[in-house]
């Protein structure tokens, strides 16, 4: 019907910038997956770090790839998520690549810790030598709690169908709004404990690693060791710092939309979903420049395409 395609001037912004953030992330982190797949296939080996590097880009690529479907279906054929299967299964898929983006990007802020911090503990010095044999087993963990929320989600989109309330009163629609509640609190209280869990650990991670370089700065300089390996350990913390603040914006924003969640569209909801999408895209380039083979590839990459351009 007529009623289905009408999309509004809102709508019509929010499919613009959303569709211009996901496909440029998607760009980014599908670069990161080809540069480093190619260098699997070359090596025929792949380190830990590249290990989370790849998981983690393919988790974002596809995340920003279904919840682009998603708000894309949402916005111009909003009609289908009272009837159809799809939008239950589209949350369902993206919430589990979201919580994965989460869990994959904190267990690689863990892994730098205690690849390049210097503590004398044993504790510490037991995992720097096992982290290689860690990674795999934290990438599952990740993996089997994304599906648990998932699941959670699937499960509470499928129950809860407003559609399905009789309701003629406003007693009635408190009744309703309690019943949403309950449902909703699983997931609420699983997905905040996890969003939770995963900020702590970047917390503790970034604060080790920023305490470590930065006493590590100091000896150099107490030393008078050469400059350039001063710059290197500024240049380190400058990107911890980095990744710390947008994954404390990112966090905040998750947190407003488990709480907005059950409410109607509103400009600060627009705005979670803004940073939301961002922060897989932003948070890739930044890894992409912090790590030297990525960075070489993409400018030589640049670089090619630019001499191209200029030929035609």
């Amino acid at each position: 019907s007529q009623n289905e395609f009408n999309v509004t001037s809102y709508d019509k912004m929010s499919i613009l910038v959303i569709t211009l953030q996901a496909f440029a992330g998607m760009w980014i982190n599908g670069f990161i997956v080809s540069v480093l797949c190619i260098a699997w296939v070359k090596k025929k080996s792949v380190n830990s770090n590249e290990k989370i590097l790849l998981f983690l880009g393919c988790c974002r690529f596809l995340y920003l790839c279904i919840a682009w479907v998603y708000s894309f279906l949402q916005a111009i054929y909003s009609s289908c998520y009272q009837v159809l299967q799809i939008p239950r299964i589209l949350t369902a898929i993206q919430s589990f690549f979201n919580f994965s983006n989460i869990w994959v990007s904190a267990c690689l802020c863990v892994f730098y810790c205690i690849k390049i911090a210097n503590f004398r503990h044993v504790f510490f010095t037991y995992l720097k030598a096992k982290i290689d044999r860690i990674v795999p087993w934290l990438l599952l963990v990740s993996v089997l709690l994304s599906l648990v929320v998932g699941t959670l989600v699937y499960d509470v989109a499928q129950e809860v169908q407003f559609g399905n309330f009789n309701f003629t009163s406003l007693g009635n629609l408190w009744k309703l709004s309690i019943r949403v509640d309950e449902h909703f609190f699983p997931i609420f209280f699983t997905a905040g404990l996890g969003f939770a869990i995963a900020f702590m650990a970047v917390f503790f991670s970034a604060f080790l690693l920023l305490f470590s370089l930065w006493r590590h700065k100091l000896k150099m300089q107490t030393n008078s060791m050469k400059n350039h390996s001063a710059d290197v350990h500024i240049k380190a913390i400058k990107y911890i710092l980095y990744f710390f603040f947008l994954y404390t914006i990112n966090f905040t924003c998750l947190i407003l939309a488990l709480v907005y969640a059950t409410m109607e569209a509103n400009p600060l909801m627009f705005l979670v979903s803004v940073v939301q999408y961002a922060f897989p895209g932003v948070h890739s380039l930044i890894l992409i420049f912090s790590n030297p083979k990525l960075e070489k590839t993409l400018l030589r990459a640049l670089l090619c395409a630019r001499c191209k351009a200029c030929k035609k």
